[in-house]
């Protein structure tokens, strides 16, 4: 963690910074800075052979560091995310470390997801690599980062307990590579989607959380739901160049490896609701 706190010291970043509290302006697609904080991160799924949008999606990963909310600050306001941790397997790891290495020599403007930390300046050393870019927690979203008032927390979190009280533990497969690109056409995300097991499951978990969402009148996930993490982000719209390097690597890097067929399994470890700075447990399971 020294490491990743120095490193987002020296590009801006705050390891222990409130990232739900920072505004701003999404910026022009053809800008050629990189501006921080991110604009908003609601996410549509591209088609490859055309690149036209197919399906919405909601990638909050994006720039937790220096994330921004999809809706303004408002006095009194906290913003909800409910979502499934995720964190990569050490093994995994090793080909993913290799893989990102490639595509930050192939690909300019590439960046850490969350730590904003530009890619190519972590490629020449591995181990580093890995730790910043892989070694974190990620999120599967359930729902929608949405604002809530301060009296409807505890009706929230006590809705989502009743709905998700109890889960089954079950394996969640990460295996398909998915190039995404945010509503304004600012950012491009490089993702792993769930796209076999686990993925029943995880619609299941997304309409016990809609339920609850609408009971409070807030704005449901989208109807399609796939369910990912990002890995990396660029500037601007580069969806076609990356989706051919990414597809070119994939065939070179090594045919028939873990990279082409599967790339990671995690196990179901949980459902947790983040409201501001607080977190809380959601389910429990029924082997406990």
């Amino acid at each position: 963690m020294e490491a990743l706190a120095a490193l987002q010291a020296s590009y801006g970043g705050d390891a222990s910074s409130d990232s739900d509290t920072d505004d701003a302006t999404p910026v022009p697609t053809n800008s050629k800075e990189f501006p921080s904080p991110l604009p908003p991160p609601p996410l549509f799924l591209l088609n490859p052979s055309n690149s036209t949008p197919v399906g919405t999606m909601d990638c909050l990963q994006a720039g937790q560091a220096a994330r921004v909310r999809s809706f303004p600050h408002v006095e009194g306001n906290y913003a909800l995310h409910v979502y499934i941790p995720v964190y990569i397997p050490s093994v995994p790891k090793k080909e993913l470390t290799l893989f990102l290495k490639k595509l930050a020599s192939l690909v300019p403007g590439l960046h850490v997801v969350d730590v904003d930390v530009p890619l190519n300046s972590l490629y020449k050393d591995d181990h580093k690599l890995e730790q910043v870019a892989l070694g974190r927690e990620f999120h599967i979203s359930l729902g929608r980062t949405v604002p809530i008032r301060a009296h409807q927390i505890d009706s929230v979190v006590a809705m989502l307990r009743q709905k998700l009280q109890f889960q089954k533990r079950y394996w969640i497969d990460f295996s398909k590579w998915q190039v995404f690109v945010n509503d304004d056409h600012t950012r491009t995300f490089l993702s792993m989607e769930v796209i076999t097991g686990g993925l029943a499951e995880i619609r299941k978990q997304i309409h016990s959380v809609n339920e609850v969402y609408k009971l409070h009148n807030l704005p449901e996930f989208y109807k399609d739901p796939r369910p990912h993490i990002s890995l990396t982000w660029a500037l601007g719209d580069i969806s076609d160049s990356l989706e051919r390097v990414v597809g070119e690597e994939i065939r070179r890097f090594n045919v028939g490896s873990s990279l082409h067929k599967r790339i990671f399994t995690s196990k179901f470890g949980g459902i947790e609701c983040k409201i501001g700075n607080k977190t809380y447990k959601i389910c429990k399971f029924q082997d406990e």
